[in-house]
């Protein structure tokens, strides 16, 4: 078990928030001759500095927490590494990369873990390209450890306060605003730092950033969430049903743990199982904590998402409302959606990317006026490796279009129409808790017919193309012989095109390797810049889901109480689906598959098999038609 030293400990700090706006510097493009400086060429910074001699640190950052209970509070560490003009009076912005996986799950296509070879307290094994690259660019690069995790201390909650607070006390210390130590305990100051941090990183990472962009931190300038959750309950439920339960909190807060603190840590575990409330999945306090949609307008820092349309980990529905919650608040943001999964953009996209993200950073943290914020505000692959640029998403000109569900006759498949079924036709499904989501799009029996256990509704082949750019709903009147069961809804098209394969979450790694930056040797150990590249898997299938979403029927009216269902009585049902952006092509077929519970989604499905009616009075598809009703009557629906 890791000590905490005395000289660690500190009063609670009031952070001041900055206002959003242009960088208020600009870097100056100076020959590499002259004293220390950016140059910049064809508006970015050019590798000018050294890498192999670049001065590497260790600094510790008390936090205001104390997680484990010892009565110590908790302390931040971070690894430094910055050119070393910066000891002689270079001024350089951070790119921050927190995360909790150095020491277990690590990072990268690759899996690079942290790791310091010599033993000297320095770290020689950098993870990730950021290093190689943006240190001879003028650029800091800290890697910093959650607390609880690697050389950080406590334990790790799960995306509770003390996640949350791991970067803002590191750029606290940045900016003068709290004390760092080394490992010897002597203090340790940032003189070189130009005042703006910049926060990147995938999954649990960029979730790190979401939340500390949410804590408004004075300092933090720019964000690029890739893959990241923007609320853990939407993480573990969906609409108020569990769909990963047996305290993953827990499990995953062990998963980031060094094994020599996982039982140390247990009792910490053992609080967030309380918590999460898996015996309703109803939101709670425990959630509120951990949900940063809700503080949106704390963000003072620009926000670069990134996020895979078919990302079943981190679902898309994280990147849409954090995204629409940014955009009612006017941040400034950039988007780009890709059709992999929980995937890198360096690894689909990467010469692109690092183009890309290289003059975003130049101008948000350098302050280099390069265009990029000129440059359309969204990037969509809407093929594999087939991409197109919009002004924002939605897509301007979708508009949400009422498409009606028609029942069919003798238990054929429905219809779909921008014009309501006329009367009171009903029919009813059984609620099967084994139906995968294979079988639910083509099931066995008949891939385009209703069955006990779903309801098929299909338009005609499309005479144009159909655009969808947001977030489905669907919209029923249902009734159920018992209080309790699952809506679920898909999105399918039924015709055949080239797809994005789910196997590997849509990419393949190659042996062949490209390199990105400069090299060094510590302790020992090469420190290269060198990838193995990756290439796009594509499937092609008759029937392919676009999207799919599920509500609990005991949260109709509310995610934070459950109430049973009444009998035979009548429901409005509005089943969100999750956010798309897709184009149905001409001559395929728009599918709505109806279900109850399905493996697909959930972790804990229901099991009371309910009998589900669905009544025609109502219901309805809100599609997000780009060009509206004109769009879908020209389409053929």
């Amino acid at each position: 078990m890791r000590t905490t030293r005395n000289w660690w400990r500190s009063a609670v700090v009031v952070v001041a928030a900055a206002a959003v706006g242009l960088p208020a510097a600009t870097a100056t493009a100076r020959p590499a001759t002259e004293s220390p400086g950016p140059v910049v060429e064809a508006g970015v910074t050019q590798p000018v500095f050294g890498y192999a001699d670049a001065i590497r640190e260790r600094v510790f950052v008390t936090s205001d927490v104390d997680t484990d209970a010892d009565g110590a509070l908790d302390v931040v560490a971070m690894d430094i590494i910055r050119p070393r003009a910066s000891d002689d009076g270079l001024r350089v912005p951070v790119v921050m990369d927190a995360s909790p996986y150095y020491s277990t799950v690590c990072r990268g296509n690759e899996g690079e873990c942290k790791g310091d070879l010599d033993g000297d307290g320095l770290n020689d094994r950098w993870p990730l390209y950021y290093d190689n690259y943006f240190v001879p660019r003028g650029y800091a690069v800290v890697l910093l450890d959650m607390i609880g995790t690697n050389n950080s201390t406590g334990c790790p909650v799960t995306g509770g306060r003390a996640d949350n607070i791991s970067a803002p006390t590191a750029i606290d210390w940045l900016n003068g605003r709290r004390p760092g130590r080394d490992a010897a305990g002597r203090a340790v100051v940032a003189g070189w730092h130009n005042g703006r941090t910049g926060m990147i990183g995938k999954s649990y990472d960029g979730t790190l950033a979401n939340a500390a962009a949410a804590d408004g931190v004075a300092g933090l300038s720019t964000i690029v969430p890739i893959s990241a959750i923007s609320s853990w309950y939407d993480y573990s439920r969906s609409n108020g049903l569990v769909t990963r339960a047996n305290n993953y909190s827990g499990s995953l807060a062990n998963t980031v743990t060094d094994p020599d603190r996982r039982a140390y840590c247990a009792p910490v575990r053992d609080r967030l199982g309380a918590g999460v409330d898996d015996v309703t999945g109803d939101y709670n306090d425990f959630w509120a904590e951990r949900d940063y949609v809700p503080h949106a307008g704390q963000v003072r820092a620009s926000v670069f998402v990134v996020h895979g349309l078919n990302d079943n980990n981190v679902r898309p529905d994280h990147f849409s409302n954090w995204w629409n919650a940014l955009a009612e608040r006017n941040v400034p943001r950039k988007l780009w959606l890709t059709g992999t999964g929980h995937v890198d953009p360096f690894d689909f996209r990467r010469e692109q990317w690092v183009d890309t993200l290289h003059r975003w950073f130049d101008y948000w943290l350098h302050g280099i006026d390069n265009g990029i914020m000129a440059e359309p505000m969204v990037d969509v692959e809407r093929a594999p490796d087939v991409w197109e640029t919009h002004a924002t998403w939605p897509l301007p000109g979708a508009h949400p279009t009422q498409v009606f569900l028609r029942p069919g006759e003798d238990g054929a498949a429905g219809g779909l129409s921008v014009r309501p079924h006329p009367g009171n036709a009903s029919v009813s499904f059984r609620d099967t808790p084994s139906m995968s989501q294979v079988n639910a799009i083509r099931h066995p029996s008949d891939p385009l017919a209703n069955t006990e256990n779903r309801l098929v509704f299909l338009s005609p082949p499309l005479r144009a193309p159909l655009h969808v750019s947001g977030s489905p709903v669907v919209k029923i009147n249902a009734s159920v012989d018992g209080a309790d069961t699952s809506f679920a809804g898909l999105l399918v098209d039924y015709g055949t095109r080239p797809r994005f394969s789910t196997t590997g979450d849509g990419i393949r790694t190659l042996t062949a390797q490209d390199c990105w930056g400069g090299e060094a040797t510590w302790g020992g150990h090469a420190e290269d810049a060198c990838y193995r590249r990756t290439e796009k898997t594509v499937a092609a299938n008759g029937q392919e889901l676009v999207t799919k979403g599920i509500l609990d029927g005991l949260n109709l009216t509310s995610l934070s109480a459950s109430t049973p269902l009444v009998p035979g009585a009548k429901n409005a049902v509005d089943v969100r689906l999750l956010p798309e952006d897709y184009v149905f092509e001409a001559g395929h077929r728009i599918g709505v598959v109806l279900l109850g519970s399905y493996s697909g989604y959930s972790s804990r499905a229901k099991q009371n098999r309910a009998e589900i009616t669905v009544h025609f009075d109502r219901s309805r598809i809100e599609l997000p038609v780009v060009g509206g009703r004109t769009a879908a009557v020209r389409a053929g629906l």
